[in-house]
């Protein structure tokens, strides 16, 4: 990192297409005091006294509530004329028409003109105790030689940059540089295999890819050049890979190759942003598709950063001077809005985590709470369960006084973890904010907060929907269930700036997903219920649904039920065609640490804990015990592979490029065909 040296800043274009002031300055959640000490804006909506006031402002009237807190929050180099302009029925979303900004101004140089030197990003390396500090100005210098080295390279406006790297600074940088000059970026998860990394360069026709020589992740070395190399052959459109070293290790470099930390310190400090219009493209987030072929989702310019930077605020209560810790990887959409643009836009200090929960002991989140002062935590419910089956033990040799909330994201998380994160991590006095929301809404969109104060907040549940977000159930034809104590299609019944707008070079693809299954509405893809209270609980994909006997249940909900289990770290359930009933349940297990418990017992145990739960129709026909399930890197859980090898389909398993762990699938393909001959032979 010896090139982020501290020199003398061009602020003259921010300078110039300054539009007011901005103050850094973030209140606390609101406590009951005057509601515009919590949202300035809340002055312009008469009548507005409380959270569910502004709430319904925000639904009710859109213009008034999203033009206001986008004149206010951000900073343009011309306004917008209009606020929106949406029609989920035609298919077309734009937000802040006519309005000019540029999203790297708004997170980087309108904080360095306030406070140069303060914290914007704290990365925690893969080595425990070696954190680097970057201030706003030395992010901003960075991201200005960055942006200066892509336009001499040849990169122009609207020219797509494939991102293949961990989380670091420069790849924080990378992001920016391209908003800055108009590129429009793609941070391809440093996870992905050669041919998965090839697949999204070909798809987003990308000349240009910016990568690391390696990268270091458990102390373990990962070649992701090596990788680049291998998935640059199959893309000839590619003209350049910039190479950053993260490591002392020389590797091969080619006549495409550019030595990317040689060639930035030539250029200037100073970059002019460019002026983007609201609605042009500033990432492309390739997401997994039912097909199996990817989906480049597209987010735009202003309505993608107002949504992240005011969803980051209020869902996490942020505020100015607090240090802010979403551990997701940036290559990722939680990684996008809340460890880059929702805390930078808000001048925030934000933790980049390279490293795994694990490493070099599953005390890591904790020591690294402890050393870095984190005032809220973000993480997935695989890590905590995962870290549950340690015990308490490496969380309580830390210090985590100071965190303030805790959140989750990625899958619903079940009430053991949820209590566990609750009352053990947070000792019982930090809320849980579990979070749904996708690769598709840019932003956060059912959570516990914000809310009025003293509201409570239920485990496993994502309960109230946020500013500008309006709920509605379906059922299977159509109709809008409007009563509470009901289940159905979660779709969301008018557009929010942070919604993408396309699927990538596939409008046609993007309408059929999201848009005609209900016409009118956004069909999220997801099943919830909505309890007597009119608080939203997750049941899970809709695809996840195991229809026993004609009663439809929740993967979800029985994975909730099966995890309360004293044995059960953590299980997957599948659905399986059945003979009788149609389909049944096949539930995958991982055992707690150091339990020790025959398989027979454990289903027995499970069966009767689902009848007495939901009922007996629900009960899981297998039960299979396994030493892990097969998972991508970032720890999702490919239920794909699982459901081909419960259909007795082992041989059609498909693109495995994203898995983690390929000794895994190969466990549970014998253990599947010993657990059907055991059945066999009874």
């Amino acid at each position: 990192m010896a090139w982020l040296l501290p020199r003398a800043c061009c602020l003259k274009v921010f300078c110039q297409s300054s539009r007011g002031p901005f103050s850094s300055g973030i209140a606390r959640a609101w406590s009951g005091g005057p509601l515009t000490a919590y949202m300035p804006e809340a002055a312009a909506f008469p009548g507005s006294r409380d959270h569910p006031g502004l709430y319904k402002v925000s639904v009710e009237q859109a213009d008034e509530f999203w033009g206001a807190l986008g004149r206010n929050r951000l900073m343009w180099i011309n306004p917008f004329h209009s606020v929106q302009d949406c029609n989920l029925q035609q298919g077309w979303v734009s937000w802040f028409l006519g309005g000019q900004l540029n999203v790297a101004v708004n997170c980087l140089d309108r904080h360095v003109h306030i406070a140069p030197d303060k914290v914007a990003l704290i990365w925690e390396k893969d080595e425990p105790g070696k954190e680097v500090r970057v201030t706003y100005r030395e992010l901003l210098e960075l991201t200005c030689r960055l942006g200066n080295t892509l336009k001499r390279q040849g990169v122009k406006k609207g020219d797509r940059v494939t991102i293949y790297m961990p989380p670091c600074p420069l790849a924080v940088a990378s992001m920016l540089a391209c908003a800055r000059i108009g590129a429009v970026h793609t941070v391809v998860f440093a996870g992905f295999s050669s041919e998965a990394l090839a697949d999204r360069i070909r798809d987003a026709q990308s000349e240009t890819v910016i990568t690391v020589n390696q990268g270091l992740r458990g102390g373990k070395v990962i070649e992701l050049k090596q990788t680049v190399d291998q998935a640059v052959h199959a893309c000839p459109l590619v003209k350049r890979v910039l190479v950053s070293m993260r490591t002392e290790q020389k590797v091969p470099m080619s006549e495409l190759d550019v030595p990317l930390e040689e060639e930035m310190m030539k250029e200037d400090v100073c970059c002019e942003p460019a002026a983007m219009e609201s609605e042009d493209l500033l990432f492309l987030l390739y997401t997994s598709g039912s097909t199996g072929k990817p989906k480049g989702l597209v987010h735009s310019q202003a309505g993608y950063l107002l949504y992240a930077a005011i969803t980051h605020k209020y869902v996490f209560d942020y505020h100015d001077g607090d240090v802010f810790g979403c551990v997701a990887d940036i290559g990722w959409i939680t990684g996008h809005s809340y460890v880059v643009y929702g805390p930078l836009c808000n001048g925030g200090t934000t933790v980049l985590f390279e490293s795994t929960p694990v490493y070099p002991n599953p005390g890591r989140y904790w020591e690294t709470v402890e050393r870095l002062r984190i005032n809220q935590f973000y993480g997935a419910p695989t890590a905590i369960r995962l870290l549950l089956r340690y015990g308490d033990e490496w969380v309580k040799r830390y210090d985590r006084s100071s965190l303030k909330t805790l959140g989750s994201v990625g899958e619903p998380i079940n009430t053991e973890a949820w209590e566990w994160y609750f009352n053990v991590i947070g000792d019982a006095r930090c809320p849980v904010v579990d979070t749904w929301w996708q690769t598709e809404t840019g932003g956060i969109c059912i959570s516990p907060r914000p809310s009025s104060p003293g509201d409570e907040i239920l485990p496993g549940m994502a309960m109230r929907p946020l500013f500008g977000i309006s709920p509605a159930l379906l059922d299977d034809k159509g109709n809008v269930l409007t009563q509470n104590g009901v289940s159905g299609a979660l779709c969301i019944s008018q557009a929010w700036p942070g919604m993408a707008r396309t699927i990538y070079n596939d409008h046609k693809r993007f309408l059929e997903t999201y848009l005609m299954p209900y016409p009118g509405f956004f069909f999220t893809g997801d099943g919830a219920y909505r309890t007597s209270q009119g608080y939203y609980q997750l049941t899970g994909r809709l695809d996840d649904v195991i229809n026993v006997s004609g009663h439809r249940l929740g993967t979800a909900e029985l994975e909730d039920i099966v995890n309360q289990h004293r044995a059960v770290a953590e299980s997957a359930v599948i659905a399986f065609p059945h003979e009788i009933k149609g389909e049944g349940a096949y539930v995958f297990i991982v055992l707690k640490k150091g339990t020790d418990i025959s398989q027979e017992r454990l289903s027995n145990e499970l069966k009767e804990l689902v009848s007495q739960k939901i009922a007996k129709y629900a009960s899981p026909e297998y039960v299979q015990v396994t030493k892990r399930l097969p998972k991508t890197r970032s720890g999702k859980i490919m239920r794909r592979v699982l459901k081909k090898i419960v259909e007795n389909k082992a041989d059609e398993l498909g693109d495995l490029t994203t898995l983690d762990d390929h000794e895994a699938v190969e466990e549970i393909i014998k253990g599947h065909k010993r657990l059907l001959q055991e059945e066999q032979g009874q």
